[in-house]
């Protein structure tokens, strides 16, 4: 609240005593009082008034600048009623019910819609693991009947399988630590699944993959991670050019191990590379018949974000090299050792 704020909603009260003052000048001297002391009169009136304005608007900025405070360091601000005095004027307890009323209904609204999204989410984690059933009755087939038509479905199964994990993933993507178990893993065999996840897609484009010093081990979610590499692993056959490669390896430092995955593909144009992570984003490459999502790479950053690892990408227009962070656990590696 502004000084020049305050004494504009104070004008009635200004001119109200001014009228005041006025009426008892023309009484005063009307009664023959001398001047100087109607002069008098109207000074110590006057400067009441302003010692009064000025104490109520400094008593009023900081009973707001502290309402203002309170509010923004609550993460809900809609509960700011829950936090406040109830006040002592008639007029000011009325806003104050009011603000009352409308966090309840904001509440009960708040709770319909988390209601829906929770409904609507379980809805389409069962929706996923039911449509894995013909999915693997299809892939079994395919395998007990080989055939290049059969090898071409179960390319599309795999695109298929991708999908639905890329749904089921995002679904749970909100709540992670409900779903995730931290334990010692392999990156060898984390690795060597998610490769194994998408061998038809890797055969087809005739991908060449090199993995070198991925022996070390790891805390994180195997399940996690292993999805974070099928997204890294179909970005690099989807933005491949030329004899597509992909060179996979380790390496450790102090305090961390970090796993890169490199291809030689059509790379990441530097102008993209800041909203890579962003939700929707698809950069120029996605604009150019891949039938890019914006999605893998922002589930990607979510999950590395929930689990604790680090995600950085580099690219200088030919080629990309994303890695994985994980921090090695001093005290864990102490006691083992």
């Amino acid at each position: 609240m502004s000084g020049k704020q305050y004494l504009k909603n104070q004008i009635p009260v200004i001119l109200i005593n001014l009228l005041g003052m006025s009426a008892l000048a023309l009484f005063l001297t009307a009664s023959g009082n001398p001047m100087q002391g109607i002069l008098f009169i109207l000074i110590v009136w006057i400067t009441t008034l302003a010692a009064c304005l000025t104490a109520i608007c400094q008593t009023r900025k900081r009973n707001l600048k502290r309402l203002l405070d309170m509010t923004e360091q609550l993460d809900e601000r809609y509960l700011i009623p829950e936090i406040m005095a109830m006040p002592d004027k008639a007029e000011e307890q009325v806003y104050y019910r009011i603000m009352k009323m409308a966090e309840k209904s904001m509440l009960e609204k708040i709770g319909e819609i988390q209601n829906g999204r929770e409904e609507y989410k379980e809805y389409i984690e069962q929706w996923i693991h039911e449509v894995k059933t013909p999915i693997t009755a299809i892939k079994l087939l395919c395998e007990n009947n080989p055939s290049t038509f059969t090898r071409n479905i179960l390319q599309e199964l795999e695109n298929i399988n991708q999908y639905t994990e890329q749904a089921l993933y995002y679904a749970r993507s909100e709540h992670t630590e409900k779903d995730y178990f931290v334990r010692e893993i392999s990156l060898n065999d984390v690795v060597h699944n998610a490769i194994a996840d998408n061998k038809y897609l890797l055969r087809q484009c005739h991908m060449v993959i090199v993995t070198e010093d991925i022996e070390s081990s790891v805390y994180t979610d195997d399940k996690w991670v292993r999805f974070i590499l099928n997204q890294i692993i179909r970005n690099a056959v989807k933005y491949r050019s030329g004899q597509p490669a992909m060179h996979i390896f380790a390496q450790k430092t102090n305090d961390k191990v970090i796993l890169s995955v490199e291809d030689n593909g059509m790379g990441i144009p530097q102008s993209d590379l800041p909203r890579i992570f962003e939700k929707g984003f698809t950069g120029r490459n996605g604009r150019t018949g891949q039938n890019s999502t914006g999605i893998g790479l922002y589930l990607c950053k979510r999950l590395c974000d929930k689990l604790g690892i680090g995600l950085a990408v580099y690219s200088e227009n030919k080629g990309t090299k994303i890695s994985l962070s994980f921090q090695i656990n001093d005290f864990i590696t102490g006691v083992q050792g």
